[in-house]
């Protein structure tokens, strides 16, 4: 199966993320920020990739690096599941 495991940490964020390309659709999504996890289950449901996401981020400031490193943890995990 297509599966990968991320873990992006910054000075700003922690985030650990895994994705089946090959999945059904579900989700467990925790950033802090409801409306982005939301889209991010929306994602998941209509393309049947399975995402576990949990980050967590300098929300206090600012939403930002939080939906910036979630951005990037993801396309990188789907780019690794993905391979040659």
């Amino acid at each position: 199966m297509r599966k990968a495991e991320i873990k992006r940490n910054t000075k700003e964020t922690r985030i650990a993320c895994t994705v089946n390309l090959d999945g059904k659709g579900q989700s467990e999504i925790s950033t802090g920020i409801g409306f982005f996890d939301h889209m991010l289950e929306i994602v998941s449901h209509h393309s049947l990739i399975d995402i576990k996401l949990k980050a967590q981020g300098d929300t206090h400031v600012d939403l930002h690096h939080t939906v910036e490193d979630v951005g990037y943890a993801i396309a990188n995990a789907i780019a690794k599941a993905l391979g040659d």
